[in-house]
């Protein structure tokens, strides 16, 4: 489960790491397999990645990886139930529950974010793999479209669905920056200023290590010195960055909880 005994403080957009930053401190390695089609760093200064407690972040929302119900459960979801107290769970009630691919939103109340968006990912279906895709597409457009809808600026996803749900974190993570790639190219996604994925799993990690350079290349080096960064800014890069918190040990499971889930995905 998350570390809920001691609260670190909360970590605001501006001190996440963009993947600008990320790839002038050598912090994400460049894909061997090169840029996929339609790739663009266009975004990188927008983009945001983070590894570590989704319900510590200081973002206007952060988006839930909830169940049909909303009414909470393991991993992620019961994590940030616990974190915002009773009512988000009374709030939540009100809402009717919410189909799979769909997205609500709700107050933070003790979260240091402003909104909770609600989303429903799919149970993963390895006989109908485009059917499970093209619900996790609307999971992050929903979501996207409902915080810029809102008046909301930066927006912080979880891994969705790859949990107890079952969806391979390669290829979630592959929907995950597509959708949000496509998004920031319309008008509406003009509106946001930073997309974060947060990570916690080392499946996940690894996913998006892998996947984010080919969706996010970096920019093309200048010819005179690389696109270095001056001694003073690579300092002031290296001090934020070590000043974020360290990734907790334990993993965000809840078998309780988690089996519960499970259940209420197979009667899908």
């Amino acid at each position: 489960m998350f570390r809920t005994a001691i609260r670190m403080a909360p970590i605001s957009a501006s001190e996440i790491p963009s993947l600008n930053l990320l790839y002038k401190l050598d912090r994400l390695d460049v894909s061997r397999l090169g840029p996929l089609k339609g790739a663009s760093p266009a975004y990188n200064d927008r983009i945001g990645l983070f590894r570590g407690d989704i319900t510590t972040l200081s973002v206007d929302a952060i988006v839930n990886a909830a169940n049909t119900s909303l009414l909470g459960g393991g991993g992620v979801d019961g994590a940030i139930h616990r974190a915002a107290g009773p009512k988000l769970l009374a709030e939540c009630r009100t809402l009717g529950g919410c189909p799979t691919g769909a997205s609500k939103i709700t107050d933070a109340y003790k979260l240091p974010c402003k909104k909770v968006i609600h989303t429903v990912g799919p149970v993963y279906d390895d006989t109908h793999p485009a059917v499970s895709e093209a619900a996790l597409r609307d999971c992050y457009r929903s979501s996207l479209e409902l915080a810029v809808k809102s008046g909301l600026k930066t927006i912080a996803f979880s891994a969705i669905s790859t949990g107890v749900y079952g969806y391979p974190s390669l290829d979630a993570a592959h929907v995950a920056c597509d959708t949000v790639r496509k998004y920031l190219g319309t008008g509406d996604g003009e509106a946001l200023d930073k997309v974060i994925f947060v990570t916690f799993e080392e499946k996940d990690v690894r996913a998006y290590n892998h996947l984010l350079p080919r969706h996010f290349p970096p920019s093309t080096p200048s010819t005179n010195d690389h696109d270095q960064l001056t001694k003073e800014q690579n300092a002031e890069a290296e001090a934020r960055a070590s000043q974020l918190p360290n990734v907790p040990s334990t993993d965000p499971a809840d078998p309780e909880h988690a089996l519960k889930k499970q259940k209420q995905g197979d009667k899908k």
